[in-house]
């Protein structure tokens, strides 16, 4: 299921790969910290706090977006299915926030991070963490394709991924007539 990789190339080209592969998630993840700090702009938020939640909360989603990327790749999620990668954003986006709480604090210089318990803070995160899922797989299923695409001739791992994809897209073009089918005998 993993793209192999040959004797002659070395570990450092396998890293490299599988970090090019890594790119359309490291994108999602930093367009949603740079989305973030742009509310926090229009809102009236300091520069300087609008900057750190860019980079407080943009880098930890795109390290995030970028390890869904290598996970994909290397097998562990399926292509197109929603249920792991939203337990998947369960877990960091909430780690996610939590750091850029904790940054925005420093920046204002509070000494508390959070205005409620810790526990509570978490389940809030977790339950806005399936809108984040759904919305970063939307816009990496619309990405990452197009970005193997152009990379597999010189990228095993983006080869094996793309392939994979190609075999998902199939299988959704072969499902949909007989979907068509069956709603249209169900309704007469």
């Amino acid at each position: 299921m993993t793209a192999p990789v040959s004797a002659p190339h070395s570990r450092t080209s396998s890293i490299a790969w599988y970090a090019e592969v890594a790119l359309p998630g490291v994108a999602v993840g930093a367009v949603a910290g740079l989305f973030a700090a742009g509310v926090a702009a229009l809102a009236g938020l300091p520069a300087a706090l609008a900057l750190t939640i860019a980079a407080s909360l943009g880098g930890p989603l795109a390290l995030f977006g970028g390890a869904y990327c290598v996970l994909l790749a290397t097998g562990r999620f399926r292509v197109g299915t929603v249920a792991p990668v939203a337990l998947y954003w369960m877990v960091c986006f909430p780690l996610a926030r939590l750091i850029e709480e904790f940054a925005a604090a420093q920046v204002l210089g509070n000494r508390t991070v959070l205005g409620e318990p810790l526990w509570s803070f978490l389940v809030f995160q977790a339950m806005l963490s399936v809108g984040f899922a759904i919305g970063f797989l939307w816009l990496h299923e619309r990405l990452a394709p197009h970005w193997l695409m152009r990379i597999r001739p010189r990228n095993p791992v983006a080869a094996d991924l793309a392939e994979r994809y190609l075999e998902h897209m199939n299988t959704m073009v072969r499902r949909r007539p007989s979907a068509a089918a069956a709603r249209r005998r169900s309704s007469t």
